[in-house]
């Protein structure tokens, strides 16, 4: 894909006027980034598409997605839908070489993964593991690797959520379901998992626990059971190349007063700790670093200071995505990235019946 000279042209696949991830991130990142633009918004019919171009500013509507990622007018495909339509719609983006950026997962499993990353050529890609963007994190992982706090022993992670309570609104059921692509270790457990490899190097060995603690879901607004298929609760021990170890616990049903995540590190000579009291944990910024030893503070965020949390790592992704296109240098971890992820979450799963080496 050859630089991008000026303003970057951002379509986005998928978006609710009223409420999702779309409204709550991308659109004001995008829109608080200079030589960013929001020029267009697709979903599947014309209603929805005309209302979200207009509540969200862009400059125009899509009723056919794949109709706006052949626009001649669109540097940067976002994909922002439900993770069973992510291949189909990255595909098209990335035959019509086009920069994409897709929410995590890339697939629905290891395999459609494999197939979605070997289709990229020359384009710039960028996967939604955010979290390890965030200038918080950076500076961590810039302590660890400076030595002042010596040899990385090991981590103590909690990342608890809302999510997969034993209540839950009928517009997300589907997250109840295998066929959905999406579960408490996809999201809360691939986003942590990504962020422990930035401090403490690739996981290499990994055993797991994991549970469905309230089987019947109550959903709340026509107060019918549904059938729970996927885990609650997820428990990960796990090894490191450096031969750090750490131990991870994923929580749902968690009443969000009590919502804290945390990340401590004990080194040989000293700690650090990562803490965020976001709904939506590590990945939506507002991280707060601590530690036994001096530090400089963390770097200003690219989006300005008063955008939403929501906003803060997503638009530090869109920031180094920017930088690359404008350089035509490829240092924002895209596909292969969500690959080896993939992998990772895949050998959580499978660590459940005994331990799993990656290596």
């Amino acid at each position: 894909m050859s630089k991008v000279t000026t303003e970057i042209r951002v379509g986005i696949v998928g978006g609710n006027a009223n409420a999702g991830w779309t409204k709550l991130s991308h659109v004001p990142a995008i829109k608080a980034l200079p030589g960013l633009r929001l020029a267009a918004v697709a979903t599947r019919n014309e209603q929805s598409a005309r209302a979200a171009a207009e509540a969200f500013g862009a400059d125009c509507w899509f009723s056919d997605p794949y109709a706006m990622i052949r626009d001649d007018e669109i540097d940067l495909v976002t994909i922002s839908v439900k993770v069973p339509a992510h291949r189909d719609v990255v595909m098209a983006a990335l035959e019509a070489g086009k920069a994409v950026y897709c929410e995590s997962p890339l697939g629905r499993s290891v395999a459609e993964t494999e197939e979605v990353a070997r289709a990229v050529r020359s384009n710039h890609t960028a996967i939604g593991l955010q979290g390890r963007h965030n200038p918080a994190v950076r500076r961590a992982a810039e302590l660890v690797s400076s030595g002042l706090i010596g040899r990385p022993l090991n981590a103590t992670i909690r990342a608890p959520t809302v999510g997969w309570g034993p209540e839950l609104s009928v517009a997300y059921d589907f997250l109840n379901k295998v066929s959905s692509g999406v579960d408490l270790l996809t999201v809360t457990g691939a986003h942590t998992l990504d962020l422990a490899q930035v401090l403490l190097g690739p996981i290499i060995e990994v055993d797991a626990r994991t549970e469905i603690r309230w089987p019947l879901v109550k959903l709340i607004e026509s107060g019918e059971e549904s059938v729970r298929e996927v885990p609650d609760y997820v428990a990960v021990i796990g090894k490191t190349r450096s031969g750090a170890l750490f131990s991870a616990e994923f929580e749902g049903g968690v009443q969000q007063e009590n919502l804290r995540f945390s990340f401590e590190l004990r080194g040989s000579e000293g700690w650090l700790r990562l803490t965020s009291n976001s709904p939506f944990g590590f990945q939506a910024g507002n991280v707060q670093l601590t530690s036994n030893v001096a530090f400089i503070e963390p770097e200003a965020t690219a989006v300005p200071s008063g955008t939403v949390e929501t906003a803060i790592n997503v638009g530090e992704v869109y920031a180094q995505l920017a930088r690359d296109l404008h350089d035509g240098t490829y240092r924002t971890p895209g596909f292969d990235h969500a690959l080896a992820n993939a992998r990772l979450i895949e050998a959580v799963r499978a660590a459940e019946w005994g331990p799993s080496a990656l290596l």
